[in-house]
């Protein structure tokens, strides 16, 4: 394993060293308050999918799509093929690119948690206005100030629980993140379901829910405490102590892993250049290529499919949309069961075991679906798919939920969060996010546009992509599980390719002699 030595020493040491891996009753509610913007954002992911084949919702919004779907004739890979509706969907992640671009420098001035709490108003405000839409550009709007709280809680929850997370259960609690994302996609569905069958003001309802999560956010937030790492880089070293008090229990000692911090902040106040200008250097190159190629990969995943879309694709094989829904509702559950597998095994086995096991699920699925689609469906999508392989496309949206969930779907937070020094960090997720929500843009605008265009090869694109981002992890991801994060530099320096250029951890200096008594 690449740089497999590094993780046992790193780990090793700074277990002997005195880190605490106790896990405290102030972690565990700031962790699941932290995680909490996950679920506002799946729910606000997966609302969509099942809004945009509702009929109440069509009526009022998009009747043209409507009618679409009530004439026999349609071919069956371009019914949504909306501008207007893939604007609806994908304002929001626009919105969240922008708010990546400043949410990085807040978050440092202001604190993990502030920002986190900027995110939650946000929410609150959003839902609000799409729950009273009466016309799309009202929809839209709405859908843009969700899309700024997404960039500033997508930016600062993962760091936040990197940063206090003990540094053994780092990827389990990290992984939480993900989790409550899809407990939001599973809650949104579910609210689908039951708002599918009311005629007109269903899809308010819909909306609607997003406000109470919102508001627990919101208050939950301001009583958990800023991180230690945070408090720090803004000079607030009783402040930070409390904190690192309170985290890791307060019979333990901190002052290790305080200096250890400190030591991180000093390295950070050393450098004159921001934060920005100074990731393109050449000693933070691996870092620069993993915040752009872990979000680029996990978007190739063809995680658009089985997230925006699932209702969708389940429509265009033949299930209603009431029992599309449904479908969307067990790829949920399976989801969840897969986060949880990978909880708690992200920290037993590593993040690169999880990466490679997961790329070969994915990849047998979308040949599988590739396959399926053209087959059955057919080229020009006239045909009816006969229903034993419309179940057997539910079964391997199903398998793919599980690969996906054991791999990139936590690990596309895990590792951002946890691989940038100090001084970069901030920088690091929000540039990392940022592109991920590009790409998210990019494709909730181009998807069904290319469903309709290049029919089941979609799926073989998304499958190609799969073994080229499976390679470059076994190739260049070094392992970083039970590493302090303040520690991983030690990784990356006995990496095979990254040595050359990241600068070896200097050892920190020695303790002052004190006199003895007389």
């Amino acid at each position: 394993m690449a740089g497999g030595g590094a993780v046992v020493a790193a780990a090793d040491g700074a277990l002997a060293s005195g880190y605490s891996s106790e896990i405290t009753f102030t972690v565990v509610m700031s962790c699941l308050m932290a995680a909490s913007g996950g679920l506002i954002f799946g729910y606000d992911i997966s609302i969509t999918g099942g809004l945009t084949q509702m009929q109440s919702f069509l009526e009022k919004f998009f009747p043209d799509i409507w009618e679409k779907m009530n004439n026999a004739q349609q071919d069956a890979y371009c019914i949504f093929d909306s501008q207007v509706l893939t604007t609806f969907v994908s304002s929001l992640y626009l919105a969240g690119v922008f708010a990546c671009l400043i949410a990085g420098h807040v978050t440092r001035k202001v604190g993990r948690r502030n920002s986190m709490l900027i995110g939650a108003s946000l929410f609150f405000v959003g839902a609000i206005l799409n729950t009273a839409a009466v016309n799309i550009a009202m929809l839209v709007i709405g859908r843009v100030l969700l899309g700024f709280a997404v960039g500033f809680t997508n930016q600062s929850a993962p760091v936040y629980l990197a940063e206090i997370a003990p540094a053994r259960w780092r990827g389990a609690f990290t992984s939480i993140f993900h989790f409550f994302l899809n407990v939001g996609m599973f809650v949104a569905d579910l609210v689908n379901y039951r708002a599918n069958t009311i005629p007109v003001w269903g899809w308010r309802l819909s909306l609607g829910v997003a406000i109470i999560p919102a508001a627990v956010i919101l208050v939950g937030a301001a009583f958990i405490p800023d991180t230690p790492n945070s408090l720090v880089l803004r000079g607030k070293l009783d402040d930070a102590r409390a904190s690192l008090r309170r985290i890791r229990g307060a019979a333990a000692d901190v002052d290790v892993e305080l200096k250890d911090i400190i030591r991180a902040a000093e390295e950070d106040r050393q450098h004159q250049s921001g934060a920005f200008r100074r990731i393109v250097r050449r000693e933070y190159r691996p870092h620069l290529v993993m915040a752009i190629a872990v979000p680029v990969f996990f978007e190739l995943t063809g995680m658009i499919v089985v997230t925006l879309f699932t209702p969708l694709l389940f429509y265009t094989v033949g299930f209603s949309s009431q029992k599309a829904i449904l479908g969307s509702i067990i790829t949920d559950v399976v989801s969840l069961a897969s986060i949880a597998v990978a909880t708690l095994t992200v920290d037993r086995y590593g993040r690169r075991t999880l990466f490679m096991l997961g790329g070969g699920v994915l990849l047998v699925c979308l040949v599988g679906m590739a396959w399926t689609y053209g087959a059955q469906l057919g080229s020009n999508g006239g045909k009816s798919m006969p229903r034993g392989y419309a179940v057997a496309v539910v079964a391997l949206v199903c398998v793919f939920n599980a690969g996906f969930g054991i791999s990139w779907g936590p690990l596309k937070w895990i590792i951002p969060s946890e691989i940038f020094p100090l001084e970069v960090r901030s920088a690091g997720q929000s540039m990392s996010e940022a592109i991920s929500l590009t790409l998210t843009f990019v494709q909730t605008q181009s998807f069904l546009q290319m469903l309709c265009s290049f029919k089941f090869g979609a799926f073989a694109y998304n499958a190609a992509w799969v073994v080229i981002m499976t390679a470059f992890i076994a190739a260049f991801l070094p392992e970083t599980k039970g590493v302090p994060i303040e520690s991983l530099g030690a990784v990356w320096a006995q990496h095979w390719y990254w040595k050359r250029f990241v600068k070896p951890t200097p050892p920190p200096p020695p303790a002052k002699q004190t006199d003895g008594p007389a």
